[in-house]
């Protein structure tokens, strides 16, 4: 991949490092790209609430129409709902306007597939190699031929209409009362509409946009709020999303934080034990819990790893054939019905599992021990260099020689913002605090 695409899309600080001219030439090329060999392609659009927003969506439609395309508005919508959309109304492709669970200052702009998959390494390549050769774009149409908009009134119903209907359940959710921590973002209207027409009582938080508080100490990067919101209110399920609602973090009646890890060995032993797991595999990343790996092993599931970024689990789950995958931020893939993660599915999901064995989900989450970890994020722009450099290498290999076979050492650069992510995992968090302590000085001396 080249620079301009990370594991999630373009992004970057909204009219700085993502300006309303790239934005233009992402529309132009990437409709160029994706639909050129189509009449009149139909581009889906979708956006969460970021101010910045209406700026880039402007510039994106006019780019996508100045190449010949149709443009469909989807308005508000968390990002896996524009891949599921841009399959139903049978779009050449979907765009998401959206920086995840980045801070309100960040934008970001992401493309999916006329099937609803995000695009494969070599294409976002040849979008970007064309965003900065534009003359290589020879569409200029006149007149007719010149893309229009159309907005898309029942975009969220029919979202809602298609979560509604993966809920397999023998038993409904009618007297489950539910905290919904909206991140005062893309899910702040359909999440808890879906979990009222599924019948729950709801209670929602942080569902007040104003496009200046997307993600403000709220959602699943920040789920104190949401527990003392399921004490306060004695509720037996509470769930934060963030801000593009592609993941979910699960609080239980007692307070307790549910995270990705912990959803999917509750979800994936279910479907186990209902002989519904086939194959019995599932995919992680190098940044789930031992745990996890144990809890599943226990149950003869297969445990396939991968790197970090829902692009890599979604193609070690086609590689494999496994229907289930994710990572312990809660962007969870239910293969056999969403094409990407889906933070309101994922939840709606673990409510299943919840009805259907009659369990509250604290009893649910003792299927998994959670050794102890940590992490911690650095600030760093020069992030490939340093991580390459002897002095940090040399950290890293003394770190899993001192950990072993119980314990786990991963350091990376963030695929999404200028970070280095040193993580640590094992039995001992004494000696996880001094060789995380270690890489941490080792990278700051390179610097």
């Amino acid at each position: 991949m080249g620079n301009l695409f990370g594991t999630d899309g373009a992004r970057g600080i909204a009219n700085q490092e993502l300006t309303p001219e790239l934005a233009f030439k992402l529309g132009r090329a990437g409709s160029f790209v994706l639909s050129h060999k189509v009449a009149r392609p139909r581009i889906l659009v979708g956006r969460d609430t970021r101010i910045s927003g209406d700026m880039l969506e402007s510039a994106l439609v006019a780019g996508i129409c100045s190449v010949g395309a149709d443009v469909l508005k989807a308005g508000v919508i968390p990002t896996p709902g524009v891949a599921y959309l841009t399959q139903k109304y049978q779009a050449s492709c979907g765009v998401v306007i959206s920086a995840s669970h980045n801070p309100m200052e960040y934008n970001g702009i992401k493309f999916f597939g006329p099937e609803g998959y995000k695009l494969p390494d070599e294409v976002e390549d040849e979008i970007e190699r064309l965003v900065f050769n534009q003359d290589e774009i020879r569409v200029r149409p006149e007149g007719g031929d010149i893309g229009r908009v159309y907005e898309l009134d029942k975009a969220s119903q029919n979202y809602i209409n298609f979560l509604m209907r993966c809920y397999r359940g023998t038993r409904d959710l009618k007297g489950l009362k539910v905290v919904v921590d909206c991140a005062n973002g893309a899910a702040y209207e359909v999440a808890p509409q879906m979990w009222e027409e599924m019948g729950t009582k709801v209670i929602p938080i942080h569902n007040q946009p104003s496009g200046l508080n997307i993600n403000e100490r709220c959602g699943s990067t920040y789920p104190g709020a949401l527990r003392r919101a399921v004490l306060e209110h004695h509720a037996d399920l509470g769930v934060a999303y963030d801000g593009d609602a592609d993941r979910v973090v699960a609080v239980d009646e007692r307070g307790n934080i549910i995270d990705g890890d912990h959803i999917m060995v509750i979800c994936g032993l279910h479907l186990q034990r209902s002989s519904l797991l086939n194959p019995p595999k599932v995919v992680t990343t190098v940044m789930s819990n031992i745990g996890l790996d144990i809890a599943f092993r226990r149950e003869k599931v297969e445990v396939l790893s991968c790197q970090v970024g829902d692009r890599y689990v979604l193609e070690r789950m086609q590689e494999s054939g496994a229907r289930l995958g994710g990572e312990q931020s809660g962007h969870i893939i239910f293969l056999d019905y969403a094409t990407t993660g889906d933070g309101l599915l994922s939840s709606l999901k673990l409510a299943e599992v919840m009805r259907e064995t009659g369990l509250p989900l604290s009893e649910l989450a003792r299927e998994m021990e959670q050794y102890p970890q940590m992490l911690i994020n650095l600030d760093i722009k020069d992030k490939d260099s340093i991580l390459n450099s002897m002095e940090v290498q040399d950290a890293i290999r003394q770190a899993e020689e001192r950990l072993g076979e119980w314990g786990k050492v991963l350091v990376r650069p963030s695929g999404t913002e200028p970070k280095i992510r040193i993580m640590a995992q094992g039995p001992d968090e004494f000696l996880l605090q001094e060789v995380v302590d270690k890489i941490k000085t080792a990278v700051l001396k390179v610097k």
